[in-house]
């Protein structure tokens, strides 16, 4: 049986299938869209503390991902290029012809993609929690260790074993990405913990931080992403205590961008949950409702 669903206030719920899974989509608010997508091991819910702080201003559109929360977890499909598919699709589906992108970790990875390959269709990003696409090498060998819990998640066999029969890890992961304990409260941590336990969600853990391994640490190491350019307006908020990343990683990427701006904040890894009214704050700041976005949005599609 499929985990019960979470409750927040104001939040509505539903399902749609594009590109063969079925995807759950949290909508909250009313105004200006924004397109919110969340990190690993999370889901819609990483963003509960935020919804009441912003559903006043803009329609706020939280999808699980694929292989995360409610969505479908298929056995493929967790490359960078899929999961950005997936987006764009999504966003067809729900009549959005533009809008403003919000995204953490994984998600914010995600995020630069569909920013480099189809910028017409964002106004804006605010990546949280995640380096650029052109980092400098130097500083990227120098904090490789910080990455080192991954390694008990992305290999085959190994990882989904961690994942599923070892949920302490997990949670050791989320309680180490706060600043503050408090952010967390025991049943936030369940959920998160839970999400990620059933064989599929294991396996689709997994597979997404191997995927990055395959290709996009060799696309990184080659420089395959200088051809790139970055159109879309950018600002990238990064905690000061995050232990997956350090702030020197965020240099490099004037050069690849129109407008790139990296903010260092107090907090941790999991800003939405460790520093929501910072977040908030910068999402106002970024995502101006004056401007509207220039957004069409239409009737959901099917």
């Amino acid at each position: 049986m499929p985990r019960p669903m979470p409750m927040v206030e104001g939040v509505e719920h539903r399902f749609m299938e594009v590109r063969g899974v079925r995807f759950h989509v949290a909508e909250a608010g009313e105004g200006p869209p924004l397109l919110f997508l969340h990190g690993f091991p999370q889901n819609w819910y990483a963003w509960r503390h935020l919804i009441p702080l912003l559903a006043g201003r803009y329609r706020l559109l939280m999808p699980d991902l694929r292989g995360a929360g409610w969505s479908g977890a298929p056995h493929r499909g967790y490359a960078t290029r899929d999961r950005a598919a997936d987006v764009l699709a999504l966003m067809d589906a729900l009549g959005l012809e533009r809008a403003g992108l919000v995204a953490h970790e994984w998600g914010a990875w995600t995020a630069f993609r569909l920013c480099l390959d189809a910028p017409a269709r964002f106004s804006g990003l605010l990546a949280i929690n995640m380096i650029h696409p052109w980092p400098r090498q130097r500083a990227v060998l120098r904090n490789a260790w910080r990455m080192w819990h991954t390694a008990l998640w992305e290999y085959p066999l190994l990882g989904g074993a961690v994942l599923r029969h070892w949920p302490g890890f997990t949670r050791y992961h989320l309680r180490r990405g706060v600043t503050d304990p408090s952010a967390w409260s025991p049943q936030d941590l369940d959920e998160f913990v839970e999400a990620v336990r059933s064989r599929r969600h294991a396996h689709a853990g997994r597979a997404l931080h191997w995927q990055y391994v395959m290709r996009d640490i060799p696309a990184l190491a080659t420089g395959r992403f200088r051809r790139r350019h970055l159109s879309v307006p950018t600002t990238i908020l990064f905690g000061l205590d995050d232990f997956m990343a350090a702030p020197e990683m965020l240099a490099g990427g004037a050069d690849h961008a129109d407008a790139l701006e990296c903010r260092t904040v107090p907090g941790g890894h999991y800003l939405p949950n460790d520093r929501p009214d910072l977040v908030a704050e910068t999402i106002h700041s970024t995502f101006p409702v004056r401007d509207a976005f220039a957004s069409t949005v239409g009737e959901p599609a099917g």
